[in-house]
Formats: C-alpha cells, sequence, structure tokens
C-alpha cells in the first residue's frame, strides 16, 4: 500500500492532519481551508477586489468584487424568486461562460447541488442524464431552451440565461433591496452532482462533497505552485471535474486570473497564451496534440511556465515533442477520475525530462494506493493489477446506486497498473481494453507508445478484435502528420523492431480523425467499431 501524504511529505512538508466528518468518515486534509468554492471567492475578494478573476468569451473583464455580487445577487434570486432550497438538484446547460461560473457559485452558495449537463450531447443523451438526476431545476442557454420545456409539466423549473454576447445573461434576474445572506453551504454538502463519462444508460453519477473539492484545489495550488499570478484558460468544457475543480475552483481559491472560450480553437488558445501572458495551461492529450500540430506558428511561449495534463494516457513520444517545442515548460502528468475530484496522481515536476518518463506520479497527499491481484492481495512493486484508491477527493457514494466498485471506502477504478520501487504509479490500461490473445496480455498503451515514435502518426488508439485463431488480438486507428505517406505496411514493419510479433496490430485502419467522446478523450468504443 502507498501512502500519498508520507510521500510528499518528504519532498514538501505540508501541514495536513486527520479530521472526523459527522458521517463518521475520518479523512486527512489541510486545516483552515474555506467550507467551498463559494467561501474561496470570498477570500479572494477580500484579499484584491477589484483584481480581474475571469474574461469571457468576448474579451469581457470581470473583477472578483463584480463577480462576487453577481453570484450574491443571483443567489437571491435563486432563493427568493425561484424558491431553491437547501439540497435542491439543478441542472446546468450552459457554455463556458460567465453565466455559467456565477450560477454554478450561487448554487453553491445555497447548498445545493450543481448537476453539470454537457453542452456536446444531443438531446435525448442529455435528458437520460436529466432523468437519472431527479432536478428540480434547470439553468440553460437560450439555445437548449426548447429541449426542457416538456420537464415545466413535471414540476421542473426553467430559468434560461439570455444571449450572452449581447451582455450578461442573467441581467433580469436581479431582486434589489434583498439583504445579503450568508452561505449555507458546509463542507459536508454534496456540492456536485457529476456523470461519468462513457454512453449515458451506463454512466454513473458520482455525488462529489465541498470538502473533496476543496481539498483537491489546495493540492492543485500546493503541488503545482499556483499563485495569485498565474493566469490561466478553460480550453475544455467547464463542466468536467477538470474545468471545474482543476481550473475554476483552483484559480478562485488562489485569485489568479481565467480566459474562458466558448469553443475549442487551437489557434486562438495559442494566441490567447502569446497575447495575454498565459502562465499555466491544464488540458487533455487530445487537445495538447492539437496545440503541437500549429508548433510552427508559434515556436515559442515564454509565459508558460507550467502545463499539466490528466483524463488519458500520455504517450512518452507526444511528452518528448512537447518538451522539444517549449523547452523551458514544466510538464505534469496527472491521473485522475471523476471519482478522485480530478486529481489522484501528480508528477513530482517536469515529466517529460524525468528518468520516469511515463509515469502519473505519486499519490496524492491524503490518499492511499494499493495494487490488488485478481485473488485481492496487494502486489508487490513492479506487478500489474487492478488500481484501487481510497482517501479525501474520494467519493463516498454513487447517486442512487450501489456497486462492488466503490466499498469501504476503497475505490476499483477499472485501470491496470504498477508501482516502481521508487513509489512513482505506472498506467499500462483500461481493464476492459486489455488485449488477450491467445493468453498473452497485450497492454494497449504500450502499442500505441511505440506507434507515437513511428515517424508520421501523428494520433493512435489500439484495441482487442475478435480473432478466429487467437481470440483476440490488437488492432490499430492512427492518424497520420499532414505530410505523411504511410502505408499499413510501413507501419507494421516499423514495429518489427520495436516490441513483440504478438504484439504488432493484425489490422490498421489509416483515418483523417481518431474517434474522441465528448469530452475530447480517444473513443475506443467507436474505434473498436469501426473494425467490427
Amino acid at each position: 500500500m502507498i501512502n500519498g501524504t508520507k510521500i510528499w511529505n518528504s519532498l514538501i512538508p505540508m501541514d495536513i492532519a486527520k479530521k472526523k466528518l459527522r458521517c463518521g468518515r475520518e479523512i486527512e486534509t489541510f486545516p483552515d481551508l474555506p467550507a467551498s468554492i463559494y467561501e474561496a471567492l470570498l477570500n479572494s475578494t477580500r484579499k484584491n477586489a477589484r483584481k480581474t478573476a475571469i474574461i469571457d468569451n468576448y474579451d469581457r473583464p470581470c473583477s472578483y468584487l463584480e463577480l462576487q455580487e453577481k453570484v450574491d445577487r443571483f443567489a437571491a434570486y435563486l432563493m427568493f424568486k425561484a424558491m431553491v432550497n437547501k439540497g435542491d438538484h439543478i441542472a446546468l446547460m450552459l457554455y463556458n461562460s460567465l453565466e455559467f461560473c456565477v450560477a454554478f457559485l450561487a448554487i453553491t452558495k445555497l447548498g445545493a447541488v450543481t448537476v453539470p449537463l454537457p453542452t456536446k450531447y444531443k438531446e435525448q443523451a442529455v435528458k437520460l442524464l436529466i432523468d437519472k438526476s431527479d432536478v428540480q431545476y434547470i439553468i440553460c442557454d437560450r439555445d437548449y431552451f426548447s429541449w426542457f420545456t416538456g420537464y415545466e409539466h413535471q414540476g421542473v423549473r426553467i430559468i434560461p440565461a439570455d444571449n450572452a454576447e449581447d451582455g450578461y445573461g442573467f441581467s433580469a434576474y436581479t431582486i434589489f433591496n434583498t439583504p445579503r445572506t450568508e452561505s449555507a453551504g458546509t463542507s459536508e454538502d454534496t456540492a456536485i452532482l457529476m456523470f461519468t463519462s462513457g454512453t449515458t444508460s451506463q454512466s454513473k453519477g458520482v455525488a462529489i462533497k465541498n470538502y473533496s473539492i476543496m481539498h483537491a484545489i489546495a493540492v492543485y495550488q500546493k503541488l503545482l505552485g499556483i499563485t495569485e499570478k498565474d493566469k490561466s484558460i478553460i480550453p475544455i468544457p467547464i463542466y468536467h471535474i477538470t474545468g471545474l475543480v482543476a481550473l475554476l475552483g483552483l484559480f478562485l481559491y488562489t485569485g489568479g486570473t481565467l480566459y474562458l472560450h466558448k469553443y475549442f480553437n487551437p489557434v486562438r488558445v495559442l494566441k490567447c497564451i502569446r497575447g495575454s501572458n498565459i502562465t499555466f495551461l491544464h488540458a487533455s492529450p487530445t487537445i495538447f496534440s492539437m496545440l503541437h500540430a500549429e508548433a510552427g506558428q508559434f515556436p515559442d511561449l515564454p509565459s508558460l511556465k507550467k502545463m499539466a495534463c490528466g483524463s488519458s494516457n500520455m504517450p512518452r513520444e507526444k511528452l518528448r515533442q512537447i518538451h522539444a517545442w517549449l523547452k523551458d515548460s514544466t510538464f505534469y502528468t496527472i491521473y485522475g477520475l471523476t471519482e478522485t475530484t480530478s486529481p489522484a496522481t501528480i508528477f513530482p515536476g517536469d515529466a517529460a525530462t524525468s528518468e520516469y518518463i511515463g509515469s502519473s506520479g505519486f499519490p496524492i497527499p491524503g490518499t492511499r494506493f494499493m495494487i490488488r491481484g485478481e485473488d485481492g492481495s496487494d502486489l508487490p512493486p513492479n506487478v500489474i493489477g487492478e488500481i484501487r484508491i481510497s482517501g479525501t477527493v474520494v467519493l463516498d457514494s454513487y447517486y442512487n446506486l450501489n456497486t462492488a466498485s466503490l466499498k469501504d471506502g476503497w475505490l476499483d477504478t477499472g485501470d491496470l497498473g504498477y508501482f516502481n520501487p521508487e513509489g512513482y504509479l505506472f498506467i499500462v490500461d483500461r481493464k476492459k481494453d486489455m488485449i488477450n490473445r491467445g493468453g498473452e496480455k497485450i497492454w494497449s498503451f504500450d502499442v500505441e507508445n511505440e506507434l507515437y515514435r513511428v515517424s508520421g502518426i501523428s494520433e493512435a488508439a489500439v484495441v482487442g478484435i475478435p480473432d478466429d485463431i487467437y481470440g483476440e488480438t490488437a488492432a490499430a486507428a492512427v492518424k497520420l502528420s499532414p505530410s505523411a505517406n504511410l502505408t499499413e505496411a510501413d507501419i507494421k514493419q516499423a514495429l518489427t523492431d520495436k516490441i513483440a510479433r504478438y504484439m504488432i496490430p493484425s489490422r490498421i485502419l489509416i483515418l483523417d480523425d481518431i474517434p474522441v467522446t465528448p469530452n475530447g478523450k480517444i473513443d475506443k468504443f467507436s474505434v473498436r467499431k469501426l473494425f467490427t
């Protein structure tokens, strides 16, 4: 078993202590943390009220004081006009916008529960999530208002935001002469009900408490060294756990400045980094690949000092390519899930130049990890098994769901990996994606890493497909660089001296684009369907 607090205390002495919760659960966390992200906003406003907190999609700045005032006004509307009560479920169907930030913070202030809905989903998929989450209110952009009118007959109140391009979308929801109310949210309240990725029928509702959110934010701040001087962009959907906790929550807590982009555009992001002196960027491997593709137009970005990448496997070769492009930036690989409130491990320093490149780093303070064998035993270093996690950032429960993957405070992640003797975690595959070729195990990440080393391949995804002789074999979908002219035979030949023969994909599809999920991860379910 690996104890994250002990590992990090040997590197960065930090004040962390055990705390007993009302429910009887004991956690390790930092003293004097704000009870919620709303309380963190109040602290930052007291320190520097006139500093810019957010610059929206239309380049309109909003100071910390202005943000707090907007949050308090909207919270008053929700409380006194919409009659929102503590514990109510309120769905948000909003773009990356000031309105999203205001609504989320107002809901948190009231002690209600935010249910973020993916704006990239189709109407029917969104409605499936609404039906699973028991919402009493839906706050939505006007673009989606027609989707939800039918819910009014079920007693659900719809609160539309007007076109933000023309001004502040909640301008109509202002109550004057209302006494300022104190925050009703406590550290042990559920603040977010977020659904895991995957098909909406199989996605699970993750109930996330305020104390988990604030501990995750404090971990990011301490281990990445984020301060009030930092600036960042939310280039990913804000409704994901990374957007809400690792960017919005982190920067409101530290007093930094955030830029919001309604849609991701790699050139716009890079122009913003260069023109606005962005210092920190946190995104998925897919986003970093798209940014790297534009490196020729942006040969250097001197302000960008730190980058972080989680959500899925970051290939070693891609790390090396980004380091060759931005040599003065530190790149932190991160492993986490919605169920761990974003971070579970963080690499201590620059992963791209480390001898342990390919690792996701050390378990964060307040967590314990074990690698479980098929017999349930705790496996020794360098032996692959299923990753299990317990600790402060791990959810208490799924919403309306009992599952064997969460028992006695331990989360079975479904990911396979191992710790080396130094305590670094290496992820080798999703358990469901491991390929069993006639009894020989193939880790898809291993094959993908070698594919990225083939000159001319910019993206790769490896999956298992049925085989009459071996039961299952590896297959790969690849995207080529614009100037590449590789064939399937060329790629197989390039792998011949790199990996064992049984690991070489039996089929390789060369695609214009590899399918991705709405949250930007490679969609291996869809890739597998391309072959079958």
